[in-house]
This record gives C-alpha cells, structure tokens and sequence, in this order.
C-alpha cells in the first residue's frame, strides 16, 4: 500500500480489473498504459537512454519497443540536436516543457510536440504527431477581451460563466461545465456553456463518490487531463515495470497517461466520446473542475489545452478576491441596513419602537423570512412567524437551554423535537439575548428549505448483470432526482452572526442608557419646570415686544410713507417714487414676518387641545372663508370621498388646510386651477416609514407649479422660499414651518410628493378617536 496524497491506493492491483468494488483504492497514477495518440519514451536521468517505451512505437516511428531499450535517442535525433536536447534535461522539474521537433532519423523525418518533464527519477519524452488543428488560430484579442471580462467580474457567478465560455471559445467542446465542490466534496454544476441542442447540467448535483479521493489528490498536483477518444486501446510501457523500482512508473504529471477505465464506462455512459478536465485549485484545496465533454473524438492541440490550463490557473488565483468581494458587498448591505436602524434607535423617543415600526426593521436586518421581538412583556411580529404558543414555547427552551448571549442554528429540531412542529416557518433560528431573566429575545426565523437537491443520476451504485453474474458499474441513467433535505433552512452566515452580536451590544447600550436617562431625568425635573417657565416668560416678553414695540413704528412707517406718496408724489421724481414705494413694500413685509414669528411662537408655547373633529366640517369653514378667493383664481375645489373624524386641535387643523388651500391657489399658473382632498389608503409609506394604524393620512393635492425633489424637505423651515418675494404674489416663506409645527403638536408628521411641473400632493397624518 502506498499514500498518493492523502489517500491510500493499492499497488498489487496493477494490472488487475477495476470494479467498483475495488475503484476506490485504484493506484491511478501508476497504470503503466498510455492514450495512443502519441507515445512515450522514459529515459534513464544519468545515462541518458531508454528505460522503457510505449508498445506504439512500431505503428509511429515504424520501430519496435523492444528493440529500443537500452538506446540513447540518436536512432531519431542528429547528434547536434541531441546535444541541444541534452542539455535541457538538467534543467527540467514536473513541470511540462514544449517543442517542436523533427526526426530526422527516420525515413519520412516526421515533426512531432515533445513534451518533457522529470519525474519519479527518470526524464519524460512524450511525442504527439504534429497535424491539422482541429480549432482555428488563437485570437488573441478575444482572449484579452475574455481576460478582462473575467477581471470585471463583479460576482462568482458571472466570472465562473465567463470561465466556461472562454474554455468553449479556445477548444469547441460540445459542452463545458463549472463544476464547484460543497464541503461534503459533492458538487455541482455552477457555470455551463453548451450547444443549443444539447439538455442543460447547469445546476445539476453529483455525489462525492463520483471522483475518488487518489483522483482528487492527483488533481491537485497536475491541473489537466485529456482524453481524445474514450474508444481507445489502451497501449502498455515495455517493460511495464520500471527496472530500478519495480513498480510501473509514477505518471502523475504524464499527458499520455491512460485514466481508469471506470471513468472511461462513466463517460461513455454519458455519451461522451472526449473529454477534458482543469482543476481549480483554492488556497491549496480543490475547488472545482472545468470539465469539457463532446460526443466525438476530439483531439485538441497541445497549445490549445495549455492555454486553457492558464485560463484554470488564472481563475484560481482571482478565485479568492471574488469570493471576498461578494462577501464585502454582502456585508456593506448588512452595515448599511444596521447603520440606518441605528439612526432610527438613536432618533426616536422609544428606541424600542425603531426596532419594529419603521423602515428598516429587524426584519429586513438579514435575508430572513420573520422575526419576533420580545422586549419588557412586550411582543412584536413581523412576517412569517411561530404562533404565540408556540413562541412561547421556544422562549423558554432558549432561556432553559441557551447560556449564551447569541444563538443560531439551520435546524432547531435536530435541537429540539418540538421544532419539527415549526419548521414551515422556523427550522433555522439566530436568537440574540438583550435580558434572560426577563426573557427578552430577538428572534430572526428562515423556514425549512425542502432542498430538491438535483443530482445527476442516482446516488447509489447500480448492479447490472454482465454474463450470468451481478457486477458493479457506474450509474447507467443520468436522469434527475431530488433528495430532500429536511427540518433545515439556509445556513446563517458568520458575518450575520457577527452583525447580531452587534445588534445585541447596541441594543444594551440603549437600554442603560435610557435607564440612565430616566433617572437623570427625574433627578432634574424641578429644574427643567423651573426653566420651562422662566423659557415660557421670555416667549410671553417676546410676543408682546412683536405685537406692540415693533408693530407700531412699523406701521407709522408704512402709513407716513403712504401720505408722503399721496402728497409729495408730484414734487419728486420718478426715483424718489419708485424709493418710496420700496419702502412701504419692505415696512409691509417686516410686518408680515414678525406676524408670522408671532404665529410661530404662539405654536410652540402652546399645546394642542385635542378633541374629536370632523373634517368635512372643518373643511367647509375654511372654503368658505376662501370662496372668493377661489373664484378669482378661477380654481376648482374637489373633495374626494368622505372625510373622516379625527383626534385634532380644531383651530390648529382649520389654519393647517387654510394655508394648504391657499399655497394650492398661490402656486399654480394653469388657466384652470384644481385642488383635490381627501384621504390616503392605508398602508402609505411616509419617509419615517408606515404610517401608525391608530393615524389617518389626508391629502391635499393640486395641479400647480410642482416642487423638485431636492427641495422637499427645505420648504418646512422657517422663512425659506424658493421663488422671489414678489413672485406667485409674495410670501414670507413662514406658512409651511407652522403648519409642520401645528401638526407636530398634535402627533403627527407632513412631508409632500411632487415633481417640478406636474403638480404637489401634501401628505398629513392626525391620530383617530380611540
């Protein structure tokens, strides 16, 4: 017994037949046989002459193997080219060197490919005849153009397809598949390109016994194996055995070396006539295969398949980068998600309800199917989840069963028999624990995946009968079959892991320090009574200053500079005018906005006395206070549907559609103006996300000048506008800052819809009557 790899073979079976029996422990690497598209000759590293010769030679080269043994190569090379020969084989490793060469010994002088390489201690010579290419010429800028695409990929899948299609471009294969390895070495098909007619493996399963271990072993070490036609005679070395060894010789790195014939029935079974495999080789460990197959013999040039084995070497040493930068992207998407929760737990009065009621939630934390929140005897669940029972249940087994602070796992029956009860929705569970005491839990849910796992053929090996006896041989049929894997969901992910851990420790920092503030808060709350009335004062000063102090010189300034244009206006000229009519607009304007800071503050120091309000009452109040105002604009009022009760302040909500209504007529330079209200569905998403179910959503929309985008939420503050002060008939810029407050302070929120030119929808949400 001998170890190739890390895989035990059995040399005294040598010679023997291969059965499926015995298949597993093959020593593969010595078969002691060739392919007989070309031949071999094994030299002695220190004389320099024939150890042992392919039986081939006499149909090749027109000489008998036996009568070669014991030469040196002048029966085919010149002795100058000897000697050129000769000196490169000191130099020689595993590694295979290509050239061309001449023999100009024989008769004919034919050209063959020697390929050399040294090995097991003896010098490899193998010949292929040198004939017609069976693919064209290499395009080498397709080949760059393909390089590159590999090199842009922006995920595994996209470069494993451009692999293949490269692969199919150089060599014509019928088919040629990207065959990736699982960690129970199964594989399957990642990455296929194929001839129209042919039925599709792509996403085809095949078992780890399919490729023994000694094959994986050499895999690793020679990265290309050629077969041009599974039809062939195998043609033995003469003498089989190496003379120094008594072993055949190790032709791991041979090119010629004849394959196991279990492999070559495999092939056949699959209507394969040849065939090509390139290994994919990651951080030392087998990744994958290329694997070309066409359903007639096809013998591909030497230079074709070396270039192909760099397409092999060059996707495995890109393999590594690619896998990571799709684990990055994946992770800046965990991170943005997280990043964006946690804006909204720091934002939020009650952190608690960032977690749950706005956009994202924990649900969207991670590909998930739901996820239960479970915080001070509170309960919130989002998309598909346990049922409270059945919740509860798996609560207590966390806080019975579960020390640690975060737990995951693809199948929580193989942990708890009660989890077949829940595998639709929950055979994968990722828990993080924020209190066990309290038996406080996240709890992320993935259901069971019924993975119809698609292998080809199936996975037992079949018996058949072969003269009256049961043998063993490979899968006859590759039709599909699917095995189901279940009680289990989609693996968590370590950088899910890592991001819940993450979630937890925020969250914790939260909790303290809300409970902190909650004691600091009651610790200060005289003394922010204190200055809330001392601040309330300040506001009371303020608004008297505004409506007497400043108002009255104002409007002396306003009224003299009206009398002064009355009596004066023919006295100067047309400069002097035009100044004082400056005037009287700017002391006009002044006085608009200290009424408007006024408005404001008054808004602010007030809280909103909420009652149930009807707003199709409401509504009629305010159009007919507007009613000529809507005639002259020539606008057209259209309420849409019935409008409900809401909890409101009465007079805050009757200002808040006055300014509304009277923007709408404002901002519009259609000849014919229309204002639509009434009530959003429900389910609307406003920018902090849906809108509460205890709120009711109205609207007020017009065909007017339309806001872009950009300017959405700039139109709330104070005193900012967008057009000139004198343009769509002036304005302070303050109407839209209070009607935000005043809806503020009954609880709810304003944004607006709108596209520069195509009109505006104001969006408000009131709480409802209980």
């Amino acid at each position: 017994m001998v170890r190739t790899g890390a895989t035990l073979t059995d040399e005294s079976l040598v010679g023997q037949p291969i059965t499926l029996t015995n298949c597993d422990r093959e020593p593969i690497h010595i078969p002691g046989l060739i392919q007989p598209y070309g031949f071999l000759l094994c030299l002695d590293p220190r004389t320099h002459r024939v150890v042992q010769a392919s039986a081939n030679t006499d149909q090749l080269l027109g000489l008998a193997a036996e009568t070669l043994i014991g030469q040196d190569l002048t029966f085919l090379f010149t002795e100058e080219r000897l000697q050129e020969l000769s000196t490169q084989w000191f130099t020689l490793d595993e590694n295979q060197r290509l050239q061309g060469v001449r023999l100009d010994q024989l008769a004919t002088q034919p050209y063959f490919k020697l390929i050399q390489h040294r090995f097991d201690d003896l010098l490899w010579l193998e010949f292929e005849p040198v004939q017609d290419l069976t693919v064209g010429p290499l395009d080498m800028p397709s080949l760059n153009e393909a390089l590159g695409q590999m090199l842009g990929a922006t995920s595994v899948k996209e470069f494993c397809q451009h692999a293949v299609r490269q692969v199919s471009s150089i060599t014509g294969f019928d088919r040629v598949m990207l065959y990736r390895f699982a960690e129970d070495e199964s594989g399957e098909v990642v990455a296929e390109a194929c001839r129209p007619d042919m039925e599709p493996f792509l996403g085809l399963h095949y078992p780890a016994t399919d490729i023994p271990q000694q094959a994986r072993a050499m895999y690793l070490r020679n990265w290309l194996r050629f077969i041009a036609d599974v039809n062939y005679a195998a043609v033995p070395l003469v003498p089989v055995r190496t003379p120094s060894t008594g072993r055949p010789p190790d032709m791991t790195y041979a090119t010629l070396r004849s394959v196991s014939p279990i492999h070559v029935e495999y092939l056949k079974n699959m209507g394969v006539q040849a065939s090509m495999s390139i290994s994919l080789i990651q951080d030392g460990k087998l990744w994958g295969l290329l694997m070309c197959h066409h359903e007639s013999p096809r013998l591909v040039s030497y230079e074709l398949r070396d270039l192909c084995q760099f397409i092999g070497k060059t996707f495995s040493s890109l393999l590594k980068s690619k896998e990571q930068a799709e684990i990055f992207a994946y992770q800046l998407h965990l991170r943005e998600t997280q990043a964006r929760l946690f804006a909204l737990m720091a934002e939020l009065p009650d952190f608690r309800r960032a977690l749950y009621e706005h956009t994202p939630t924990v649900l969207d934390a991670f590909e998930c199917g739901g996820v239960a929140v479970c915080f001070d005897g509170e309960r919130a669940l989002l998309g598909a989840t346990p049922n409270p029972a059945q919740l509860n249940e798996l609560i207590n087994w966390l806080h019975t069963n579960v020390p640690e602070e975060v737990f995951y796992t693809s199948s929580y029956a193989r942990h708890n028999t009660a989890g077949v009860q829940i595998r639709a929705v929950a055979s994968g569970i990722l828990a993080i624990s924020l209190d066990r005491q309290h038996r406080d839990y996240i709890i992320w849910f993935r259901p069971e995946v019924l993975q119809q796992v698609t292998w080809a053929g199936k996975q037992q090996k079949q018996e058949e009968s072969r003269n009256g006896e049961i043998v063993l041989s490979p899968r006859q049929s590759f039709a599909a079959w699917s095995q189901s894997v279940e009680n289990t969901s989609e693996a968590w992910r370590p950088i899910e892991i890592e991001a819940a851990q993450e979630l937890r420790l925020r969250v914790a920092d939260m909790r303290l320090k809300m409970f902190s503030e909650m004691e600091a808060r009651a610790a200060v709350l005289s003394r922010l009574n204190t200055e809330l009335e001392r601040s309330n004062e300040e506001l009371d000063s303020f608004a008297y200053v505004a409506s007497h102090d400043l108002k009255e010189p104002l409007r002396g300034i306003h009224n003299y500079s009206l009398f002064l244009l009355e009596d004066y206006a023919d006295k100067l000229d047309e400069e002097g005018v035009e100044k004082l009519r400056t005037l009287i607009r700017l002391s006009q304007r002044m006085e608009n906005l200290i009424e408007s800071l006024l408005q404001l503050s008054r808004v602010g120091r007030l809280e909103a006395e909420l009652r149930p309000v009807s707003v199709q009452a409401v509504l009629a109040e305010v159009t007919d206070i507007l009613q000529v105002r809507l005639q002259e604009t020539n606008t057209t009022l259209v309420v849409e549907g019935e409008l409900p009760v809401v909890l409101a302040d009465e007079v805050r909500l009757r200002e808040v559609f006055n300014n509304l209504l009277t923007n709408a007529m404002r901002y519009n330079d259609k000849p014919d103006r229309y204002v639509w209200v009434g009530v959003a569905p429900d389910g609307l998403l406003s920018p902090r996300g849906p809108v509460p179910a205890t709120f009711r959503t109205l609207y007020v929309r017009d065909n007017g000048i339309g806001i872009d985008p950009k300017h959405h939420e700039n139109i709330f503050r104070i005193f900012k506008r967008l057009h000139g002060p004198n343009k769509y008939g002036g304005g302070t810029g303050a109407g839209l800052a209070i009607v935000k407050k005043m809806i503020e302070k009954m609880g709810g929120q304003i944004w607006v819809d709108s596209v520069a030119g195509q009109g505006s929808t104001f969006y408000f949400s009131v709480p409802t009557p209980e």
